[in-house]
Formats: C-alpha cells, structure tokens, sequence
C-alpha cells in the first residue's frame, strides 16, 4: 500500500522502535468486529445463539471479532432484530469508555452512522435522554435508522450545527462524547480511500474544526459531567493539542484516567504546547499493538456542581388531553406503562416523548421521542420504531419464526405470509413478528394468512 512521504516521516518519529512493526501491519488483514446490543440481549445469551463463529474482543465487554472473509452478518435476521451492531474493534472504545448510567442526559455531538449512539443508548436504558446529533442530513437519517433498529426510544435525533446547540443546551447534559471528524489516518488499512482524502485535508485542516466542536460541548456539559473526545487518527494536532487546548480555555477541567488494557498507549504530553502532564492518562491504540486499527481517546470532567435542572418544554399537541379510543384499545395489548402525559401527537402521529426535554423549537430534528404511531381514520397503525422498541413479553399477540425458518426473509422482503402452524385459530388483529423471540416488526394477521407491515425502507433487497 502507498502512503505519503509525509505520512511515514511522521509516524517514524513519533513511533521511533516500533515504527517498522507498524508498517508491517499493512500486509496484514484488517479485523471485523461487532457489538451486540445489551438493551436487548447479554453478551452470554449471545454468544449462546450467535450463528457464526466469533470470539471476544478482550478490551470490550460486548464486542466480538468474526471472519468477514467468510461471514456476511449484516444478512442475518438478528442484524434486523437490532441483536448487534458492525463495528471496527477499536472505533468500540470510546464509547465503552464514557461512564454512562441510566437516567443521564448525554450527548453524542458527531453521532452518524451511529455506531456510539447506539452503545449509549443501550446503556441509558429505557430511562434519561439520548440526544444524537449530526450536521449532515442525510447522514443524520442513517443514523436514526440504527437508533430504531436498536430499539432506543428515550432519544433526540438532531441534524444542527454545534454552536446552535449551544444557545438550548447550556450545562445540560451529564456526559457528552465526541468522536471529532478528522483526518482518518487510523482507517489506512481498513479504507484506502482514506489516503487521498487525508492528502486533500490533513491535520491542520481538521484541528481547527475539532477545537471548535471542543469548546461548545464543553458549554453544553453540567458541572461534574464528564466528556470523552476520541479521533480515529495518530496526529497530536488533533489529539494532544486538542485537548491542550481546551485545558488551557477552560481550567475548570481536568483529565480522568480510563479502564486501562495492556495494548493501549499513554498520551504524549511533549506533543503539546502547553506541555500539560494530565495528557499521560489520555489513550492512543495502534493497530501493530492491539487487534484494531487507530484511535485516540480522552477523558476530562468538569468541576463543581450542577445547579437546577433546565425546565422540561411544554408539550404542544394533544398530550395532555383524552387519548383516542384507537390508540387506548392498541395500548391495551401492550404491558409497557406509558405515561399519557408524555404522549404527543401531532397531526397524525403520536409520539411518547422522554421527560426533561427542552424547547427544541428553532433547531432542526428529525425525531424527538419515540414515534408509537398514526392515528388514520379511526384505527391506530403502530410504528416500526415501536416493534423494535418491545420485548416479545411486552406485546399480547406474537408470531415467532425460527431463525432457520424461510419465511423470515419473506418477511424483511415485504411478502404476505402463510402462518396458520404458528398461528392456529389465533384471533386476527396487530402482530409482533419475531425471530427466536427478538422481534422485527408488524405484521397482520388474519384467517392464518399475515399481511406483511415491515416498513419498506428497511426491506431486505
């Protein structure tokens, strides 16, 4: 593989001995991994299940290496199922890394395609607020895809500028995580076309962005909150001096160590200016090191205390009065208490909005809640996001395929469906598709046939 001259110089500097272990790597494979979704299954039940050989990567709890020479894991019913996420081992870390607990208010700044929001999400649980942010639009749309699939209902997903964030978020959240754009010089192996894009924009280019971003999240998170920065690049200009940077404007932080691994490396404090000693406890993988490719992690926390919370928005629409009777009887089947004072419909959607929301009024989003569904003439259809959502336990009627069953794929396809051995003399209505109880979607039913409901935009091609 062809690398910049000004590339190898740089990393034969900075890596001195191990600069030719490094270069070896690039004859090497790159390594496939995947994070299962504990907001739906634990790792051990996983592993029990999973179809595929896998084998833990050692630094993170849920995440596994597979062959993806030989495996296609995105083709499989549990990726529809939201049972796990694709994602490089290393690019893993830095949300395994941030300490969140259910109940928080975090913010994901540069959040597509989703692959930490989605581990955040899951963590938080049903309870606290995700709030997955991505200036581009269509990017922010994939993002919200995966938010669904992984069954995140507690969530706002925004596509803003950071500044503007700014102005509705101050000392909001209790942690923020931001995996900055930068120059990717971490994906070499994994994308060459990295290589082009870094000759087109380099380090210097995207350490400007970067100490932009920085300092407006650190406006953004509480007193005593936490904030974890992480690149998928080896330059200090991006790493070190980054959060040197924000040091230095703002002293009311200070860096935190993090869970160690024996192939992590400790930040480089030398490579800033002010030399600042904390930096050692900041996090730089190698892919010579560890069984990944590149990243740079840091930890800081906020001093002092949190004042008052921000004021919860008021609700415009319907919320607050008589729900529909469509909407009642749906619910009637569903064991998840859902507060009715935190329903809101606009139009024909209704929404179960998280608590604590701000006005959000001003800036661009495309969810804020989770969608339960449409009201259209006097019946209630429920929502893909809502099937993914429910545990099969939370919903009255359901069908459960075997993995191995071939009407699964039928179902992803979008086909009507012959049911009547799973089914029998079922009473006919709303259906939660399932495969080995995980479920899918919607489907239904009626006199043994299944008339298909999963959202076409999702459909399996």
């Amino acid at each position: 593989m062809r690398l910049p001259k000004e590339f190898e110089e740089k990393m034969r500097e900075l890596l001195k001995e191990e600069f030719p272990d490094y270069m070896a790597c690039y004859g090497k494979p790159r390594f496939y991994g995947l994070r299962v979704n504990t907001g739906k299954i634990t790792a051990e039940e996983f592993e029990r299940i999973c179809p595929f050989p896998i084998h833990p990567v050692p630094w993170i709890g849920n995440g596994y290496y597979y062959d993806g020479e030989s495996v296609t894991p995105s083709k499989h019913p549990y990726y529809y199922a939201g049972l796990y996420y694709l994602q490089e081992p290393s690019a893993m870390t830095p949300a395994s890394r941030l300490p969140v607990e259910p109940g928080d208010k975090v913010l994901d700044v540069c959040a597509a395609p989703g692959g930490k929001a989605t581990e955040l999400g899951a963590r938080l649980g049903r309870e606290g607020l995700l709030v997955a942010n991505d200036l581009s639009s269509s990017r922010a749309k994939g993002l919200l895809k995966n938010i669904e699939v992984f069954g995140i209902g507690n969530v706002l997903v925004l596509s803003e500028e950071p500044g503007k964030l700014c102005d509705h978020f101050p000392e909001y959240f209790d942690k923020i995580l931001i995996d900055a754009p930068c120059s990717g010089e971490g994906m070499f192996r994994k994308d060459k076309k990295m290589v082009k894009a870094w000759e087109e924009h380099g380090p210097e280019f995207f350490s400007n962005i970067q100490r932009g971003i920085i300092l407006k999240a650190a406006r953004m998170l509480k007193p005593g909150g936490m904030l974890l920065y992480s690149t998928c690049t080896f330059d200090a200009r991006e790493n070190e001096q980054v959060i040197g940077y924000l040091l230095a404007a703002c002293p009311e932080f200070c860096v935190m160590p993090m869970e160690g691994y024996e192939g992590f490396l400790e930040g480089r404090p030398e490579l800033s200016d002010p030399v600042c000693r904390g930096l050692k406890e900041t996090v730089r993988i190698f892919p010579h090191r560890m069984d990944g490719e590149g990243h740079y992690l840091a930890l800081l926390k906020k001093k002092g205390t949190a004042g008052k919370p921000v004021p919860a928005r008021e609700r415009s629409g319907r919320g607050k009065e008589k729900l529909p009777e469509e909407l009642k009887e749906f619910l009637e089947e569903v064991s998840v208490s859902f507060d009715s004072g935190r329903m809101d419909i606009r139009g024909e959607r209704v929404y179960y909005m998280p608590q604590e929301l701000p006005d959000v009024r001003g800036i661009r989003f495309l969810r804020t809640g989770l969608l339960l569904g449409e009201l259209k003439k006097k019946r209630f259809e429920p929502s893909q996001a809502l099937a993914m959502y429910l545990k099969k336990e939370e919903y009255r009627k359901t069908i459960d395929f075997g993995a191995a069953d071939e009407r699964i794929f039928r179902y992803l396809k979008g086909e009507t469906l012959e049911v009547s051995d799973l089914a029998g003399k079922a009473e006919k209505g709303w259906y939660l598709v399932c495969v080995d109880s995980y479920p899918l979607g919607w489907g239904k039913l009626s006199k043994g046939t299944l008339k298909n409901k999963y959202l076409p935009g999702w459909r399996l091609c």
